[in-house]
């Protein structure tokens, strides 16, 4: 089972390139963020057309995610757990079944944070902490998950072309990393990095200043997973090439591959 996560910079702007993608990787699971789109305008009828069942949370001109599925959906949440009154929508998750057992897809589009002396930060670190509580239940209740998305975080120095420039930046503050360190501490697998060691691994590449020609990257572009889904772990890679298309995001597609 091939489950995967984009951060697409806009449906409307990239729906060729996603589409072209889907087609040439055939993901079983695709999880998108930051659609910039309202949930009723997404383009569902493109997706489904390739066979895909779809949860999306969207919102009006920035963030938003969606799930693509060739599974069908058995259970949809709309929001991360812990604050009521949060109106930005980062996160979707659904419950597929597979010959395994029932998995669970989390798609979230983590704050960027920035810039970190505003009430960005503390909502980004906020954020993280009820990321943390979800993942706790998730693994009280001796699920099968998987949490995939846009971290808006730099792990390591190893993740980042030149640590630093980037020690005051909201993604790779000391705060930032050690809130990460908490969540992959419970017992979460960074799939990635368990598949390869090899530096630097890429995922995001900013469209100023020749970054994307002068390999000048940073991986915020992560997933985590369960110990039962760690176990079904067969491989990982980035579709690096991507970025290299007409029109393309910032950000690369990341996969695994799962036992089904």
């Amino acid at each position: 089972m091939k489950i995967a996560t984009w951060n697409i910079n806009g449906v409307k702007a990239r729906i060729d390139n996603v589409l072209a993608w889907l087609k040439e990787a055939q993901p079983d699971i695709a999880c998108l963020q930051e659609i910039k789109s309202v949930t009723e305008a997404f383009p569902a009828g493109a997706f489904e057309d390739l066979g895909y069942n779809l949860a999306v949370h969207g919102q009006k001109g920035f963030n938003g995610v969606a799930i693509l599925s060739k599974l069908p959906l058995d259970e949809v949440v709309e929001q991360l757990p812990g604050d009521d009154a949060d109106e930005q929508a980062r996160f979707v998750e659904c419950v597929v079944s597979t010959e395994n057992g029932a998995l669970r897809v989390c798609c979230l589009y983590l704050p960027n944070g920035n810039p970190p002396d505003t009430e960005k930060y503390p909502y980004k670190l906020g954020w993280m902490d009820r990321l943390q509580a979800r993942a706790e239940a998730l693994l009280a209740a001796e699920e099968t998950f998987v949490l995939a998305g846009d971290y808006n975080v730099i792990p390591e120095p190893e993740d980042c072309y030149a640590p630093n420039a980037w020690i005051d930046d909201a993604l790779f503050k000391p705060e930032t990393r050690a809130a990460y360190r908490r969540l992959v501490n419970l017992g979460l697998t960074d799939a990635v990095r368990a598949c390869s060691t090899q530096a630097p691994l890429y995922t995001f590449w900013d469209y100023q200043a020749g970054a994307w020609q002068k390999n000048n990257g940073i991986r915020i572009d992560h997933l985590l997973l369960s110990p039962r889904a760690a176990d079904r772990l067969r491989g990982a890679a980035i579709d690096r090439h991507v970025r290299a298309w007409e029109k393309p995001s910032d950000h690369v597609p990341v996969w695994i591959d799962l036992a089904a």
